[in-house]
């Protein structure tokens, strides 16, 4: 449930938890679908979820690379990548070869620990209202 804040319930002060990764992923997916600028295009990049033989060997050979972020957005013909993660959560070693690459060929990654943290960097690239 999205408070007036534009906030989920769980992320209120007095919550009484931290938040997941998930939940953070979930609420940042909610404001970019409400508050995206309408020139920003964004997707979320699911290599990360565990999977069978059969499934994960097929992406893999269709080019599938492990530790891309989460959310990829194109704004002006730029690419952004945002890793998102838990308080205290750690990026990979995949995550942080993946991240070198991308910057590398010109895209501009973050990585944002908590829900504030990835508002912040959204509104920082001028990619939500």
């Amino acid at each position: 449930m999205i408070l007036p804040m534009g906030r989920p319930q769980w992320a209120s002060p007095g919550a009484g938890h931290r938040a997941s990764e998930e939940a953070i992923h979930r609420a940042v997916v909610q404001l970019l679908e409400r508050a995206a600028c309408a020139n920003v295009a964004w997707t979320h990049m699911p290599a990360g979820e565990a999977r069978g033989p059969g499934t994960g060997g097929k992406l893999k050979g269709l080019g599938l690379k492990p530790g891309w972020p989460d959310l990829l957005l194109v704004k002006a013909g730029r690419l952004y990548g945002l890793e998102l993660k838990a308080a205290g959560g750690r990026v990979s070693a995949a995550q942080a070869g993946a991240h070198a690459a991308l910057a590398r060929a010109g895209a501009t990654v973050a990585v944002a620990h908590g829900l504030d943290a990835a508002i912040a960097q959204l509104k920082t690239w001028g990619m939500v209202r």
